[in-house]
């Protein structure tokens, strides 16, 4: 039954002839669903989220689908919202099925460790009830202090970024390769730091302020979990990177320090470039990486890590390498994204090669005008006009600002191009609402940059 509602997509991306919308899926699903089940998502905070949903009428026939369903709804709201604690008012098998989904199934426990434990200091809980708890929820106005000599940099899985900034104008900016990811010592991440914010400041008369990004979840500049440090034992963890942004601010003397989630900055980066409000960011680099400014101007508790949100329902869509889950965004939106697509385009490459290195291939063949480079960034393109219309079941939209490594140069404008389509063709209604955007060269050299020193 499952397979009835898994819709080939109307715009085929041409290197993924597998690929089964979420979007496409759930609209269908919903059109049979009669049964109402209602969520509520807690997190540590005490901020409770609802979410009403209906599944299919039916016992046992029905039985796997709704399961089915009912779980990838769960997986985007606990990486976009976050939280810990599900309170489910619904059919008491579906209960169960999540119960041992999170207790038994390795994606499940994936997800019940690092959202539940490493974030919210709990395992996940899924509680059947016929009482949710009440909604509650808190927003926040994030950065826009431009005053001052300031600091702000990003810290990418392949590049770290630096710029110096007086007065909301960048007089100094850096980009250094580094390799992060599967560093053992976090020194190497400490050092790296330091290195950069020292070139910033030998442009500065003073440093009034320092904000940052980076990729993971950090709650009062403490690190929560962060693929940066996935390559750091867990008591190195512990005991060194926890409060490594806390160090720093004790190593430049106290003065306000700032770090958030890099899609974060990059949806505030959007808004102060735009002069607008209700936009998501999505960060195509290494990973995926998003942030959301409500339509009042204000960041909420939500996670937002998009790379882990299910795109695509296809049971044997590509799995993420770190999770082992599959359909997840990080295979349809970074330069992992690229790197898969390279076989099915035709583009051999050493195997040896890293993601970046891949991609600046990709880029010198679209330069050059190389049909199967032009596949990749269609296909990428198609999957994001898929998933923003997926998107839209969770955030108000107006505004979606693309950036990243993926976007740089001719294959950013294709993908915009595509996804447009995606919407005019399939989504009509949501085409004339929401506005795709991608930087110039100076939003990108300096956008995340400005908006991350803006952050204290």
């Amino acid at each position: 039954m499952l397979h009835q509602y898994l819709i080939a997509p109307g715009v085929v991306p041409p290197l993924d002839p597998g690929f089964r919308p979420a979007s496409l899926a759930c609209r269908a699903y919903e059109r049979d669903a009669r049964v109402p089940v209602r969520l509520a998502l807690e997190q540590s905070d005490g901020s409770v989220f609802h979410v009403h949903t209906q599944v299919l009428p039916g016992a046992a026939e029905v039985e796997s689908t709704n399961a089915y369903f009912l779980e990838r709804l769960v997986k985007f709201l606990l990486w976009s919202y976050g939280g810990w604690r599900l309170w489910v008012d619904g059919p008491e098998t579906l209960v169960q099925a999540l119960q041992r989904h999170y207790r038994e199934d390795a994606t499940g426990k994936f997800d019940s460790e690092i959202i539940g434990e490493r974030i919210y200091d709990h395992p996940i809980a899924v509680v059947h009830t016929r009482e949710l708890p009440a909604a509650k929820s808190t927003t926040a106005p994030l950065g826009r202090h431009l005053q001052g000599c300031r600091i702000g940099f990003d810290l990418g899985g392949s590049d770290r970024k630096v710029a110096a900034v007086i007065d909301g104008q960048v007089v100094y900016s850096d980009e250094t390769v580094w390799d992060p990811y599967f560093q053992a010592d976090p020194q190497y991440h400490f050092d790296g730091i330091i290195d950069s914010l020292n070139k910033a400041k030998a442009h500065l008369p003073r440093v009034d302020a320092i904000g940052g990004s980076a990729a993971g979840v950090y709650v009062n500049n403490r690190v929560k979990v962060a693929s940066l440090f996935r390559g750091v034992s867990k008591e190195l963890f512990e005991s060194r990177v926890k409060e490594l942004f806390v160090e720093l601010r004790r190593t430049w003397g106290g003065i306000p320090f700032d770090v958030v989630n890099d899609g974060e900055v990059t949806a505030l980066a959007g808004s102060m470039a735009l002069g607008a409000n209700a936009v998501l960011g999505l960060s195509m680099g290494t990973s995926t990486a998003g942030g959301y400014v409500t339509p009042e101007g204000n960041i909420t508790s939500w996670l937002n890590e998009l790379a882990f949100t299910p795109v695509d329902y296809n049971p044997e869509a590509p799995r993420d390498e770190w999770s082992g889950d599959f359909g997840c965004g990080v295979q349809y939106f970074s330069q992992q994204a690229v790197g898969r697509l390279l076989g099915p385009a035709g583009i051999v490459v050493d195997p040896k090669l890293p993601l970046p290195e891949k991609l600046k291939h990709v880029q010198h063949l679209m330069a050059q005008g190389d049909l199967r480079a032009r596949k990749i960034y269609e296909t990428i393109g198609i999957y994001l006009g898929y998933a923003i219309a997926h998107f839209t079941s969770f955030y108000q939209l107006r505004h979606v600002l693309v950036l990243g490594r993926v976007t740089t140069g001719q294959g950013g404008d294709l993908i915009l191009e595509r996804a447009r389509e995606v919407l005019a063709t399939e989504f009509p209604e949501l085409a004339s609402q929401i506005a795709f955007h991608l930087p110039d060269e100076k939003e990108r050299r300096h956008g995340q940059a400005i908006a991350a020193a803006s952050l204290p």
